[in-house]
């Protein structure tokens, strides 16, 4: 589908409605360069340009320009592998290359040194010059406890991780994050919005796994609770746009968030649509975020695999996980599935 009509329209739309600031969040239009479109009309747009979106678009031009700039990541090479631990692999690659589940994306793939250890999600707003991290998070990527079973785009996560220690965190910054601003800036991609970092904490120390240019899903939905109540989420975005992001403080609330995915039964594979949905009351203190849900005739009903997300705070990891899942009580739907072990290794850890 041709970009080019689609942002021209929301560019109309937006400029229709007095929109005073656009907030991208699918991955493919901010790839395509949809930023550019809002801000040719003079729009403030929070996205990437194009070509700082890179990272994303081709995981190719990521490990290629890791390798420049000396970020630490796995070992990698195009198209084979000859290394210790490829039998993980094996799998993914007849999904990617034998039955064309991602299409021409699919068409060449990175296959990667095998990493063990603990992944954790980062997220920082830059605008050019200033960052600002948001403390990390761990998501459940894959669709049954224990980590078991196919990948989805993530089944709930947990913020901060209690098993990061602050010299550990200033060594991400000092050695992955800042190296990759620099390294953006000196290629003429000084990157400009939101970037999502994944890291793996290795025994050798942490290497990035993928970069991503835009909130994350189900990352944001923790990480934005974390924000204190006096932080204006819009004055930062609207920094980002002015390049003052320096005269921002993005303070955090002490404590604890997490949020747990909801989804239809059969996800990520086949799924029901079209199902009722009831979300009794809400306690105090609790979000739910829907995302695969539509109103029919004012009736709300399941509309893809991940219905909605149920977010807490809580003053201890356990206090926060345990209220998330009490809030999912409230919700019913034919089919709902959602996992029982979020933050489950970690929950009665303390700051």
């Amino acid at each position: 589908m041709e970009t080019r009509p689609i942002a021209l329209s929301l560019v109309s739309l937006a400029r229709d409605m007095r929109i005073g600031l656009v907030v991208v969040g699918p991955d493919d239009d901010v790839v395509a360069g949809i930023e550019g479109f809002f801000r040719d009309s003079g729009m403030p747009c929070f996205a990437p340009a194009r070509e700082a979106a890179e990272p994303e678009g081709s995981k190719t031009f990521a490990k290629d320009f890791m390798k420049r700039h000396g970020i630490p990541t796995a070992a990698q090479r195009l198209g084979g592998w000859q290394g210790r631990h490829p039998p993980p692999a094996y799998e993914a690659l007849d999904d990617i290359m034998v039955k064309a589940r991602f299409d021409s994306a699919g068409s060449s793939v990175v296959i990667e040194e095998f990493m063990e250890g603990e992944e954790i999600s980062i997220l920082t707003f830059s605008d050019g010059k200033t960052t600002k991290t948001l403390p990390p998070g761990q998501d459940h990527i894959r669709i049954f406890e224990g980590n078991t079973g196919p990948y989805t785009g993530g089944m709930g996560v947990y913020a901060p991780t209690p098993f990061n220690s602050a010299k550990y965190l200033a060594g991400i910054e000092d050695k992955i994050l800042q190296p990759t601003f620099a390294g953006l800036r000196d290629e003429e991609r000084a990157f400009k919005g939101m970037l999502f970092t994944g890291v793996m904490m290795t025994r050798t120390g942490p290497k990035v796994l993928e970069y991503d240019v835009r909130f994350g899903d189900p990352e944001t939905q923790t990480m934005m609770l974390l924000l204190a109540e006096d932080v204006d989420l819009a004055s930062v975005l609207f920094a980002y746009t002015l390049g003052t992001l320096d005269s921002i403080t993005l303070a955090v609330r002490p404590g604890y968030a997490c949020n747990v995915v909801v989804a239809s039964g059969g996800y990520p594979g086949t799924h029901e649509t079209g199902n009722p949905i009831t979300i009794e009351s809400v306690p105090h203190g609790q979000q739910i975020f829907h995302a695969g849900t539509r109103l029919v005739d004012e009736r709300l009903e399941t509309a893809g695999g991940r219905i909605l997300s149920v977010a807490a705070l809580g003053a201890a990891l356990e206090d926060a996980v345990n209220s998330a899942y009490k809030g999912i009580e409230g919700v019913r739907f034919k089919g709902m599935y959602y996992r029982k072990d979020i933050a489950g290794r970690w929950k009665s850890h303390a700051l």
